[in-house]
């Protein structure tokens, strides 16, 4: 009896599989179509499991991670740094021919992003029998079954799964896109895929009713983003998703970045792709550019995993595992992002020097309820609009670092229209509301009393500035230097 492994992806209401698997020197493919899991009791079970999915916290350490897939049966999935891989005969492989077209440390990876994303189907493991003629004679196998949803795909960055994906389009197509997206995303489409006679359109998608009307029969993509980066707008999706499945036969895109998979699912609210830039919350260490997308659309997948290897903007084995390790704590990071983020918004919001602050969890965002009904939980990110300065709030700060990404560990804070948001017209920033003195906060995993206590020292230096009285009242009254200088200081408030 010959022992196999093999994967099963279920889509739109059937079973395939293709297992490629070694007899003696000969390398057969073995097509089990769901004909074959209808036969004897382990096959009605098939059902059954993918009903029982397990929670996120087990499929974030578990799913992709199996020891049965190795010989060695590492725990750990290992390093795969090989470029190519050695065949049985031409054209015929163990499943990898060359790294740019599948590598092992990834496809781990991209299984496991994809379970937590769309978490559609439980994953386990059915041992069932299956007699075939194969070939050359009777062949009596044990199969060990993988029974999950279709693999992820990552890329070489975030942007480069947003240029492979609008691959998808041709010459003379259109795309929708929520008019405040990242700042990386507005430049794409606005002046690279514009080159190839791609034309966007920019509307505020927080009205879905704004999709609808800007929808036309070459309209072939739609991009939203929710929320949004850096003013923390949201989208209805399942509005959204409805609407467009209903006029026009486009992709509907959505960047999960803000939220990760873990407080927001767009594949389970009708969305046909979610994509990510890995580098922020997924990774979470801020060592990693990457980026992904899951889908549960067969024929879908099937074309961006053709434009993968295609293009070629795929991610190194050491990279893949880097972001696979971080993945494991996913769901811990982010439960002391959403503490964190949701403690420094409502500190912030009772502050006098702080203008408004944005957060999807504050009562006092306009879509909170929205917030509520979408996600299940909030990340780290906060906007905020201060009555000062910015640059000089951020030169205070210690504990926040001055960088731009988001999602890590560690604290960040930014000035978007200065950094991330630059290339974003100035008259556009402006209808954005991405205006001079709005801050972003990537609140970390740091004691959230020191975070508190930082951003309130670096507020007061914003709020009350000792001013010499010479500089400030020489040319209004008519008084000495010395005297003035006598009076020593006078505290402000700017």
């Amino acid at each position: 009896m010959l022992t196999i492994n093999c994967i099963i992806y279920k889509s739109i209401g059937h079973f395939c599989l293709a297992t490629p698997f070694k007899t003696g020197s000969r390398f057969i493919t073995v097509n089990l179509t769901s004909k074959f899991f209808k036969m004897g009791t382990k096959g009605e079970k098939v059902d059954e499991i993918l009903k029982n999915r397990k929670n996120f916290d087990t499929l974030a350490i578990h799913e992709g991670q199996e020891p049965s897939q190795w010989t060695h049966k590492a725990v750990i999935p290992p390093i795969c740094m090989s470029t190519t891989f050695e065949q049985y005969a031409p054209a015929d492989h163990a499943g990898y021919e060359y790294s740019r077209s599948g590598n092992p440390t990834r496809n781990c990876l991209e299984r496991a992003i994809a379970a937590l994303e769309s978490a559609k189907y439980g994953i386990d493991v059915l041992n069932m029998m299956y007699d075939s003629w194969l070939y050359h004679g009777y062949l009596r196998l044990k199969v060990n079954i993988w029974v999950g949803v279709l693999p992820g795909l990552c890329f070489s960055s975030g942007l480069a799964a947003t240029a492979t994906l609008t691959h998808l389009l041709k010459s003379g197509d259109h795309i929708i896109s929520f008019d405040d997206v990242y700042g990386g995303t507005n430049r794409y489409y606005r002046r690279c895929a514009s080159n190839y006679n791609l034309e966007t359109t920019f509307v505020d998608a927080r009205d879905p009713e704004n999709v609808k009307n800007a929808l036309r029969p070459n309209t072939k993509m739609v991009w939203m983003e929710t929320p949004t980066n850096p003013t923390m707008k949201l989208v209805d999706i399942k509005a959204v998703a409805a609407i467009v499945k209903e006029h026009s036969n486009a992709v509907l895109v959505v960047d999960n970045t803000f939220m990760s998979p873990y407080f927001q699912k767009p594949l389970m609210l009708g969305a046909d792709i979610v994509m990510h830039s890995v580098s922020k919350y997924i990774n979470g260490h801020s060592d990693v550019i990457m980026g992904t997308i899951a889908t549960n659309n067969i024929d879908l997948y099937e074309k961006i995993k053709f434009l993968q290897n295609a293009l070629g903007a795929i991610p190194s084995p050491f990279d893949s595992y880097l972001v696979n390790r971080g993945l494991k704590t996913l769901h811990v990071r982010m439960e002391r992002h959403q503490e964190n983020g949701l403690a420094v918004a409502r500190h912030l919001e009772k502050h006098p020097a702080v203008e408004r602050v944005l957060h999807p969890g504050l009562p006092s965002h306009p879509q909170h309820s929205l917030a509520l009904r979408q996600c299940s939980g909030f990340s780290g990110m906060v906007s905020v609009y201060l009555h000062g300065q910015a640059n000089e709030f951020v030169r205070r700060l210690q504990l926040f670092t001055l960088a731009e990404s988001l999602g890590s560990i560690e604290s960040l804070v930014e000035i978007p229209s200065l950094m991330t948001h630059m290339s974003v017209p100035e008259e556009q920033r402006k209808e954005l509301g991405i205006t001079d003195n709005l801050v972003r906060l990537s609140v970390g995993l740091e004691a959230k009393e020191d975070l508190l206590a930082d951003l309130d020292q670096a507020l007061e230096g914003l709020r009350r500035r000792a001013v010499p009285v010479s500089t400030l009242l020489s040319s209004l009254i008519k008084t000495s230097v010395a005297d003035v200088t006598r009076s020593n200081h006078l505290f402000l408030e700017t």
